[in-house]
Parts: structure tokens; C-alpha cells; sequence
């Protein structure tokens, strides 16, 4: 996917609100935080964030987290490893990439338009959990006939391809949780 390298994240999928911060943090309980584990809009960066005194957010809130004034978060601590993820953050993951994908489906459709070979042996396609050269020869063959327009065109016109859109999902969740050595989507 084109995106320009280092943009930062201007909004965040809310995970997880951990309103007494982290069970693990063995400071006094006046001393800690709250915490919001969140997934970056743009890159799907996984974000740690602090937010204001008194709010309260819920999974799959949307806030703002760009330069500007902010109404629900405080600040941002920084990118937040895939292994201190919460069960409840691990479990929303999926859906919140989901949500995302739906938001900007034409840009990830463009992704079965838009790819190449990346050498004599392999092809971008293939980076997709579950497509291997069959499913990426079918795929290729149906594009001869023009551009894909959605998720359900390519669904339709290549029938031995499993859900277009759950692919790239599942290829996003492994990059988002360093399964992947290389990005397509996520950023690093």
C-alpha cells in the first residue's frame, strides 16, 4: 500500500480502556494511570495512550490523536508491543481492522489491482495468508477482464478464492503482531 513513510497517526480505534492502569504496575494505585490501547486509522499502529483525567472510552471509539487539541486523550506514551496487548485488546484486534478495512475498502481492493511480482518466484498476492500460486493465477486471470470494483466483484469473479476482504484482515493482524518480516499495510 502507498503511504508516506513516518506520517503519524491521526486517529486511534479504542481496544482496550484500562481505567486503573496495567495489573502488572506495582506502583500505588493514586500514582498510575489509566491506559487505552489503540489501533492506529492510517498505519494500524498499535498505540499505548493516556487519557484525560475523568474520560472514559470504549472499544471501538474512535479518538483524536493527531497534533491538535484533544478532547479524550491526554498524550500518547508511544507504540505499544503486540505482547503487552490485553486479552480484551487481542480479542477487538480483528474487528477493529475489519471496521477499518470497510471504511476504506477501495484502497485495499486496489491492492489485488495493484500487485506485482516481487521476483521470477514470487508475487504479492501470494504475501496474503492462504493464496498460493493457484489462487494467485485465478485472481490474476480474472483482472485480464478489468479492475475489481469491490470485495463481493472479486468474490464473484474468482469462485476458488476464500473472502477477499478476510485475507487481507488476516495478513494485517500477523503484521500488526511481528508474524511478518515484510509490511503491506502495517507500519513497522
Amino acid at each position: 500500500m502507498e503511504h508516506p513513510k513516518r506520517s503519524r497517526e491521526e486517529y486511534a480505534l479504542v481496544l482496550d480502556f484500562l481505567q486503573n492502569g496495567y495489573a502488572f504496575d506495582k506502583r500505588p494505585s493514586h500514582v498510575k494511570t489509566a491506559i487505552v490501547q489503540a489501533l492506529g486509522k492510517s498505519r494500524f499502529t498499535l498505540l499505548e495512550l493516556v487519557p484525560k483525567k475523568e474520560v472514559h472510552v470504549q472499544p471501538h471509539e474512535i479518538v483524536y490523536i493527531g497534533d491538535g487539541k484533544r478532547d479524550k486523550i491526554h498524550h500518547i506514551i508511544g507504540r505499544l508491543p503486540a505482547e503487552r496487548l490485553t486479552n480484551t485488546a487481542q480479542k477487538e484486534l480483528e474487528y477493529a481492522i475489519d471496521d477499518i478495512i470497510k471504511e476504506r475498502e477501495q484502497e485495499f481492493v486496489g491492492f489485488y489491482n495493484k500487485a506485482q511480482p516481487l521476483s521470477t518466484r514470487m508475487h504479492q498476492l501470494e504475501l496474503l495468508p492462504g493464496v498460493g500460486k493457484k489462487h494467485m493465477g485465478e485472481i490474476l486471470e480474472a483482472k485480464r477482464d478489468g479492475d475489481f470494483q469491490s470485495f463481493e466483484d472479486i468474490r464473484k469473479r474468482v469462485k476458488l478464492v476464500p473472502d477477499p476482504r478476510k485475507l487481507i484482515i488476516r495478513r494485517i493482524i500477523n503484521e500488526v503482531m511481528g508474524k511478518e518480516k515484510h509490511r503491506l499495510f502495517a507500519d513497522a
